[in-house]
């Protein structure tokens, strides 16, 4: 198991599309696409959607398939995980995706005011013990990231399978004003849209296994929440 992720990880080395950037070389060296995405990485003006703990990349790469006329990028800690979505872009010729190795702590280093348009968040670490609240993705300090990058308007879909974690997020969009535009705690017994229910990730599969309910909210966030 070890030489198969050393293996991985040497070969993420050679991904044109996969770009790792730690906090170290990020102090070294501004990250060289960081508002200039569109123009100068994808070469065209189509809205950018990113997914949060993309993991292998499947909603990432599904999404890619069947809205070909805008951007998909990847963000990931685990690089043995991205491995196999930047396997999938290089063997598919997939030219609208890209992924970056990093945390999520680092988005602004990543994207510049307005650069995004949607964001989705799916199945995060829900962050169950109080102390490390502010490490969930929904927390008041990441909205306030996702509303730097955001446009105007841009949409932020979560997807979870934690109860609480749902809980918390709604309770979250809530105080601050903002807008949800859908929500279910069980997307496989609703009307979900169909990139909710006809892409499955490996955790989400897992759960499903398990038993548990999928859970989903999409909403924009007050603009003067900043």
């Amino acid at each position: 198991m070890v030489k198969k992720k050393l293996k991985r990880f040497r070969e993420n080395k050679t991904f044109s599309h996969l770009h790792e950037y730690n906090y170290v070389r990020l102090q070294k060296e501004p990250f060289p696409w960081k508002g200039r995405w569109s123009k100068e990485y994808f070469r065209n003006d189509n809205p950018i959607t990113l997914e949060l703990g993309c993991g292998k990349g499947e909603y990432t790469i599904a999404l890619s398939k069947w809205y070909p006329e805008r951007n998909f990028i990847g963000i990931d800690l685990k690089g043995a995980r991205l491995w196999r979505g930047c396997k999938t872009v290089e063997e598919e010729n997939i030219r609208n995706v890209a992924f970056i190795r990093s945390r999520a702590d680092f988005l602004e280093d990543f994207f510049g005011e307005n650069e995004i348009s949607e964001i989705w968040i799916t199945f995060p670490d829900p962050q169950m013990q109080s102390p490390r609240r502010k490490k969930r993705l929904t927390s008041p300090r990441f909205m306030n990231h996702y509303l730097k990058i955001l446009k105007p308007g841009g949409m932020i879909h979560l997807k979870t399978d934690n109860e609480m974690f749902y809980e918390y997020t709604l309770n979250r969009i809530k105080e601050s004003g903002s807008k949800i535009l859908y929500a279910s705690d069980d997307v496989y017994h609703s009307d979900a849209p169909k990139a909710i229910t006809e892409v499955q990730t490996f955790y989400e599969q897992m759960h499903l296994e398990k038993g548990k309910t999928i859970k989903y909210v999409n909403f924009i966030l007050k603009q003067d929440e900043k």
